[in-house]
């Protein structure tokens, strides 16, 4: 089973504003509104690709209840636990005549270490040994800075894999505990290490001091150069087709969703990278967060280039 775990889930609303005019009145032409938050978007794309998650999230308010409604709509089997306050919106400005893509994204509801807690511990009396936990995306106020790596070891001894898809101080605390998989970007395992990686060969070598450290797999995505992959002593290149863009929001998180699928199947590493790079460039397909079809990313696997470094 796959589980995926969104601390600071949000309602995604995605406007099409054609030249965006700052100090000035603007006019949204098409609007979509979609269940987001990290772990979310994996959860529906997964489910575009054939496969069944768990999606845990802290929810709250009526924005959370119309989330949960909008899952359940989409066969995505949730189990939410409620916070006070209000879940989320999220702006995401798409101006198709300039090419830019603007987030306006809201804190969130505060939380507190009883409901986390709570969380972690309906969510250990679910797994067995084997399941997949997604754990990705921002922490909600009042969750401490070290939830991501204190999770990660306790499903770890509980003998989960655990993946784990954030950014700064949470991607450093998280791997500390070791996880079965890390996907930051290039910008974000350069930041912890403290350098530029700017050529795949310098995030090859990124990647494999991460492998030497214990984690089984890490895959770190370079936008539109793709993605490099690091496990039992291999590194190669998946260099993603090139697609027109719709929205780039959520591309990685489909890119895991992938990841996720393929390894509850036992997919080869092959498999792996031209499955997770042709659903990355399905999903930037979409507009907003919306999930790919699978036919769409099933024309795209040929198109994906693998090089070994």
């Amino acid at each position: 089973m796959i589980y995926t775990v969104t601390l600071n889930p949000a309602m995604d609303k995605t406007a099409i504003v054609p030249n965006l005019t700052l100090d000035a009145v603007n006019r949204i032409t098409e609007l979509r509104q979609d269940p987001g938050g990290k772990g979310i978007n994996v959860s529906k794309v997964i489910k575009k690709l054939g496969g069944t998650s768990n999606a845990m999230a802290l929810l709250g308010g009526n924005t959370g209840k119309a989330l949960r409604a909008m899952l359940l709509d989409a066969e995505i089997d949730v189990v939410a636990f409620e916070v006070e306050g209000e879940t989320r919106t999220n702006l995401k400005i798409v101006d198709p005549e300039n090419d830019t893509h603007t987030d306006i994204n809201e804190p969130g509801p505060v939380v507190n270490e009883e409901i986390l807690d709570a969380m972690l511990k309906n969510l250990e009396a679910k797994i067995d040994v084997g399941d997949i936990v997604v754990m990705s995306g921002s922490l909600p106020k009042g969750a401490p800075d070290a939830t991501y790596r204190t999770w990660a070891a306790e499903l770890k001894a509980k003998g989960a894999k655990v993946f784990l898809d954030v950014d700064g101080e949470k991607l450093r605390e998280g791997i500390e505990a070791v996880p079965y998989l890390v996907k930051p970007n290039e910008i974000e395992l350069g930041g912890i290490l403290g350098k530029k990686l700017e050529t795949p060969a310098q995030v090859a070598e990124a990647a494999r001091m991460l492998v030497d450290k214990g984690i089984e797999k890490v895959v770190v995505s370079m936008g539109g150069a793709g993605a490099v992959f690091a496990e039992n002593g291999r590194v190669v290149h998946g260099i993603s087709p090139k697609v027109k863009v719709g929205s780039t929001v959520g591309a990685g998180d489909s890119v895991v969703a992938a990841l996720a699928y393929a390894e509850e199947r036992g997919m080869s590493l092959e498999d792996t990278v031209r499955l997770s790079m042709a659903t990355g460039a399905a999903n930037v397909m979409q507009s907003g967060t919306q999930a790919a079809e699978r036919e769409l990313v099933d024309s795209l696997i040929d198109q994906v280039g693998i090089e070994e470094l």
